[in-house]
C-alpha cells in the first residue's frame, strides 16, 4: 500500500467553493492537482493537506 500527503494552496474563491492548487514535492508530478472544497469547510484556510492511500 502506497500513502502520500499532499499539500495544497489557496488559488481562488468562486461562488460556493474554494479551488485549491496542489504543490507537489521537487521532482514529483502532481496527483491530483486541483482540488475544490466547499466554503462552509475550508473556511479562510490558506493550506490544506490530504492523506490519500492505495488499498490494492
Amino acid at each position: 500500500m502506497a500513502k502520500e500527503i499532499l499539500k495544497f494552496e489557496y488559488e481562488k474563491a468562486t461562488k460556493n467553493s474554494v479551488r485549491y492548487q496542489e504543490v507537489p514535492e521537487e521532482g514529483k508530478a502532481p496527483i491530483l492537482g486541483t482540488l475544490y472544497v466547499q466554503k462552509w469547510f475550508s473556511g479562510n484556510t490558506k493550506t490544506l493537506e490530504i492523506t490519500i492511500e492505495k488499498k490494492d
